[in-house]
């Protein structure tokens, strides 16, 4: 029992744990508070004098019998004890309301949350359901985790919002609200309710609908955002790329020769492909400033995974989004699809995919780029996509990481487990090395 009292009191000076900044602050304060009492108590000491024949009990009680720097020294000891057992129990009266003995002690979940569980600063950049796997993987490894969001989302519930209220869409940000959200929280699942029916409601999410609301109330869409997540208790932060209008066009091949260029993200998937080249409307489109510090400040960027033309390069195309990025010393990774999406990137392999980045955005953006090689699940015959074949030009292959990263339930998805644990290995390799 003293071993474990005595290991529990050293382990708050332990760095890092935001403690001892305040404890010194304190001792300060009654450092000063003290040393004020004792000019005052010094001043009656000196003036007022209990003889033990005058006054028994004053003369024991002011501790005439003992020399000046006895008293100080017996006094200070007393002083510091009685302030030690007022500040745990006063501590220990409030923390019994919100802390129970189940959780562990108090030091050690301080520990965790402070030290063991930190973790470095990710941003995760993309869209859809791809984006939403990725975070739910890595919010089990760090504290700092934010996603960066495409805002040329234009079809769905989200579309119909950003038409009728000219608001951005909100069907992205929500998805990565809800994926950061606590495991079975009934929050989570009725933000993620669709109404059902043709008319009104029907079509429309609950958590689209109540970040509109939340836009409304505070008059400002990204605080709308930040107040929804407080609302889930989110770990980590949902970012915007940009909060200007845009629409994301795309040139089909042969749109040189008078070919179609389609407009809409939901257009672009429709239209069939193949796609020579997408872009953003206005191509000055500015990045959300959060955004960009972010992403200035990471340690890890994730890109991806995600559909390639419509969730992955509209955040890319913004262009200060881009310039940070490659601006940015994180480690920069890019998660390749495990799977085609039919009418973006049919008969796509992992070096169409790289080449189709580099095409649009130039040669160096990211250091590494994490591919699927478990092919032993073909999806269904009747599924019109294909598994991304682990091919890539001989130039990739000192950046290429193949892994299985499959899903068991979903074998056209990423497993979120597997490929937080390969992001983590690879940061922490060149943690190792610098």
């Amino acid at each position: 029992m003293d071993r474990r009292l005595g290991r529990s009191i050293w382990r708050w000076l332990i760095p890092g744990l935001r403690v001892k900044r305040w404890l010194g602050l304190l001792l300060a304060g009654l450092f000063l508070l003290s040393l004020g009492a004792s000019f005052i108590y010094l001043q009656v000491y000196r003036a007022v004098e209990l003889p033990q024949a005058v006054s028994p009990v004053g003369y024991i009680v002011t501790l005439q019998f003992i020399p000046h720097i006895w008293r100080g020294v017996i006094l200070g000891v007393l002083g510091l004890g009685v302030i030690a057992i007022a500040v745990f129990q006063f501590s220990r009266s409030i923390l019994d309301v919100v802390h129970s003995p189940e959780q562990g002690s108090l030091i050690d979940l301080l520990c965790a949350y402070r030290l063991e569980s930190a973790g470095p600063k990710v941003v995760a950049v993309g869209g859809g359901t791809g984006l939403s796997s990725l975070l739910n993987g890595m919010k089990g490894r760090t504290k700092d985790l934010t996603a960066v969001v495409t805002m040329a989302d234009d079809g769905g519930s989200s579309g119909k919002l950003r038409r009728e209220l000219g608001i951005p869409p909100p069907g992205d940000l929500r998805h990565c609200i809800t994926a950061l959200a606590d495991e079975g929280s009934l929050l989570k699942q009725l933000f993620e309710y669709r109404f059902g029916g043709s008319m009104g409601l029907g079509g429309h999410n609950f958590g689209n609908l109540f970040i509109v609301a939340m836009s409304e109330i505070t008059g400002n869409f990204e605080r709308a955002v930040a107040e929804s997540s407080k609302v889930l208790a989110v770990q980590g932060r949902i970012l915007p790329s940009t909060l200007v209008n845009v629409t994301l066009s795309a040139e089909l091949a042969g749109a040189a020769q008078g070919a179609a260029v389609v407009r809409g993200e939901s257009a672009i998937t429709d239209a069939g492909g193949p796609i020579e080249r997408v872009y953003l409307l206005p191509e000055s489109a500015t990045g959300y400033g959060e955004a960009i510090h972010a992403i200035l400040q990471a340690e890890i960027i994730v890109i991806g995974p995600g559909s390639l033309y419509t969730s992955i390069m509209p955040n890319l195309l913004v262009r200060e989004i881009g310039e940070a990025i490659r601006a940015s010393a994180a480690l920069k990774i890019y998660v390749c699809n495990v799977a085609t999406q039919p009418g973006e990137t049919d008969d796509y392999d992992i070096g169409s995919h790289i080449q189709a980045i580099e095409k649009h955005v130039g040669a160096g953006l990211v250091d590494y780029v994490i591919g699927n090689n478990n092919l032993s699940r073909p999806l269904p015959a009747t599924s019109s996509s294909q598994l991304v074949q682990p091919t890539f030009a001989a130039e990739y292959a000192d950046r290429v990481i193949l892994a299985d990263v499959v899903s068991q339930e979903n074998i056209w998805r990423h497993d979120p487990e597997k490929l937080a644990q390969i992001i983590m290995t690879l940061y922490e390799k060149q943690a190792k090395r610098a």
